[in-house]
Formats: structure tokens, sequence, C-alpha cells
């Protein structure tokens, strides 16, 4: 890191350089030490993000929105794993990647229903194709959100729909798998559209939080679900 060396180097004139050079030294290096840490971008390897959810009803059936109506996100960052939670008045979906492995479970809780979806990297990659070699244009627009500047930029897929995204340039996750579509970006995303079946909606961070984790929220999950594969959920979801 360009910081660290600096200040290294800084010592090393403190310790070899006569005395009546050390001021003049300090006085260039300390202000450039600054700037450099002011700028830095924050990695997130442990806390939560919550997001609010916003439905873009237009011509849904407005019954279907209601039932998101209210609904909350958050992610939870544990090191190189996270786990990613949608709770609504339906029920509650989390997404939990395994860092280490690239590993993937979805949660599904429906009332008494539990179900657990298991995932390869192949297959979150496969269930993610459509962002595949998405291409970003940054636009000069910009806005604060959760008191981090933010900047706008345009995603095209390969398919030519467009999404729209705000994202800072100062926070960083260490696993980044849980916004797929935005990783390629060099910051975290903070306000981005996308789809909940036929419903779009907009996520917006409310806040970003740097606390351990608590300890009901470790990136684990928790039995009595019934267990489904990837090909085995896609099957599921066909008509015979």
């Amino acid at each position: 890191m360009l910081y660290n060396y600096l200040a290294t180097l800084a010592r090393l004139f403190i310790t070899f350089i006569p005395m009546k050079k050390i001021f003049k030294s300090v006085a260039v290096l300390l202000p450039l030490l600054w700037v450099l840490n002011a700028n830095a971008q924050k990695r997130i390897t442990e806390g939560t993000i919550s997001y609010d959810i916003v439905v873009n009803t237009g011509n849904s059936n407005p019954s279907i929105a209601d039932m998101f109506n209210g609904a909350t996100s958050i992610v939870y960052l544990k090191g190189y794993q996270s786990r990613f939670e949608r709770v609504s008045s339906l029920g509650v979906e989390s997404t939990i990647v395994e860092g280490k492995t690239g590993n993937v479970n979805v949660l599904k809780e429906y009332g008494e229903q539990k179900y657990m979806i298991t995932m390869t990297p192949d297959n979150w990659k496969d269930a993610n194709k459509k962002y595949e070699g998405i291409v970003f244009k940054y636009e000069e627009e910009y806005k604060t959100i959760a008191d981090y500047k933010c900047q706008k930029a345009i995603g095209t897929m390969k398919d030519g729909t467009t999404i729209t995204v705000y994202f800072t340039k100062d926070l960083v996750a260490n696993n980044r798998e849980f916004e797929y579509a935005y990783k390629s970006l060099p910051g975290l995303a903070m306000e981005y559209e996308t789809t909940i079946g036929s419903l779009k909606v907009t996520y917006t961070v409310s806040k970003v939080n740097f606390s351990i984790v608590p300890a009901t929220k470790k990136i684990k999950i928790t039995v009595g679900f019934r267990v489904m594969t990837y090909e085995e959920s896609n099957n599921a979801g066909k008509t015979n």
C-alpha cells in the first residue's frame, strides 16, 4: 500500500536525515499522508448493511405490491462470508454465500414452509448469467446516501437492458457476491433497481454498521429446512 510505504519512508527520514532537514521533509510528507488516509477506501470485513425497499408499482397488481410494503433487507458480512436477508409480509428469504468454497444456500421461509436450495459456484453463476459481461458508464451525477457521496452509473447488459445504480467509492465489501450485478464497480452499490418476480423494486442503503455481527445472525444455516438442489428447484417451477 502506498500509504504504508510513505509512512515507512517518513520513519527512515527521521532516522538518517540530519535534524535540521527533518522538519522540511515532514512538512512535505504529512499533508500527503493525510490526503491518502482521508481518501482511503474502507473495506467492510464485518458488519451490516441495511436497505429500504420501495416497490415501483406501475401497472403491477397493487395487491402483490402491498405484500412488499414496508419490506426491509439486511446484509450480514463476516470475513468473506455474507448473508443477504429480505423480510416482508410473505416471509423471509436469505442468500448465504460461503466465501471460501463459493457455495451458496438460499433459504426460503414462508410460514411453516421452509426450503433450502443448495448451489455450487457454477449454479450461482448460471443464476446470475444475465449480469455477465455487464458494462458500466459512469455519469457526472452525484447524491448523498446514508452520509456517503454516491456516483451514478448505468450498466448495459448483453441483451441491451440497462440498469441504474448509485455507488460509493468510500466502501467496499470483502465478499461482493451478494451484489453480483455490481461487483465490478469500484465501490459499494448504495441504490439500485432490481426485480422480485414481476415487481420492480428499488433498494436504498439506509445504514452501514461496522459492529460485530450478532451471534444470532452469524453466517450459518438453520436446521429444519427441506433441502433441494439448484436443478431440482428449477424443475419444480416448470409445468408438467
